[in-house]
């Protein structure tokens, strides 16, 4: 069963219809989703899968204040983010985001914000395990390395 918090960081599948249903607003004359998905090509390698893994309370915290930067930009939006972590097949959705909004342009537009302010901010690393190989990536970016599986302090 999944949870009802708007920004939440779970081991299990991701309904998509659950996210967009946080966002459904007598108000809103948009719904726009983002969802990203585990790809199987990156740079040239075939990935098998992915380990997400993070540091849940910070990461929910910073789901948050997303959504709180979102509001502050965006008048009238609701927004609701969900992050898998642990192993994802090829696929698999990794995140959804759901932003409302009176208006379309605004919808896509906060939708746009949200994903990179996640990769930005939000404590979520990966491992990803190719047909000769592993290797934790680090920082959503790509920009600092976690050779240990995770950030150190520095890094947060």
């Amino acid at each position: 069963m999944e949870n009802n918090k708007d920004f939440l960081i779970t081991k299990e599948p991701i309904s998509i219809q659950n996210v967009v249903d946080k966002v459904v607003h007598r108000h809103s004359g948009a719904i726009n989703t983002f969802i990203g998905t585990v790809r199987e090509i990156t740079k040239g390698k075939k990935t098998l899968y992915l380990e997400y893994d993070a540091y849940i309370p910070m990461a929910e915290k910073k789901l948050i204040q997303i959504g709180k930067e979102i509001n502050h930009k965006w008048s009238g939006s609701n927004v609701a983010i969900t992050h898998r972590i642990g192993r994802l097949d090829i696929t698999d959705i990794a995140v959804v985001i759901a932003i409302s909004t009176p208006h379309r342009t605004d919808s896509f537009d906060a939708c746009r914000y949200a994903i990179e302010r996640i990769k930005e901010i939000v404590p979520i690393w990966k491992k990803e395990h190719w047909e000769n190989g592993e290797q934790w990536i680090g920082d959503q970016l790509e920009r600092t390395k976690y050779p240990t599986g995770k950030p150190e302090q520095e890094h947060l």
